[in-house]
């Protein structure tokens, strides 16, 4: 394996965790603004 496939492997995987981290960040976001317009807890 060369020195910049493994290089890209590696830095792959902080980019597809940033992208998981941000859509479970925008579905919550969206479930609180949902429960305010209900007058409901997130709880």
């Amino acid at each position: 394996m060369s020195i910049t496939a493994l290089t890209i492997y590696i830095l792959m995987w902080p980019v597809i965790v940033a992208v998981i981290l941000g859509v479970i960040c925008t579905g919550f976001v969206r479930e609180i603004r949902a429960a305010r317009k209900r007058g409901e807890d997130l709880v």
